[in-house]
């Protein structure tokens, strides 16, 4: 029984020290695929995709959009803020 517990410890060991990585999928953006140029603040259907549950905006990692894309996104994100289009925060807690 000793010898059992002993190995089963050594492949968790071997486990956690030799873990491997999966490369993340490349990401077509939403933006890009529809073939718009230019996001616009009252589109707010495709703004609220882009956005958390939380209200927060989605890293570029999530949305997978261009640096231009990601900056015409917060901008676009914050107008839409700023006019009543979307809300700051969620009210749900």
């Amino acid at each position: 029984m000793a010898y059992r517990q002993d190995s089963s410890r050594e492949k968790r060991e071997k486990k956690e020290q030799f873990q491997t990585f999966n490369r993340p999928k490349v990401k077509v953006t939403r933006i890009s695929a529809s073939g718009t140029m230019y996001i616009d603040y009252k589109d707010t259907e495709s703004l609220r995709k882009m956005v958390s549950a939380n209200g927060k905006i989605l890293t570029r990692k999530r949305t997978g959009a261009t640096a231009m894309e990601q900056r015409m996104l917060a901008s676009a994100v914050k107008r839409a803020r700023h006019m009543a289009l979307l809300p700051y925060v969620t009210s749900a807690m």
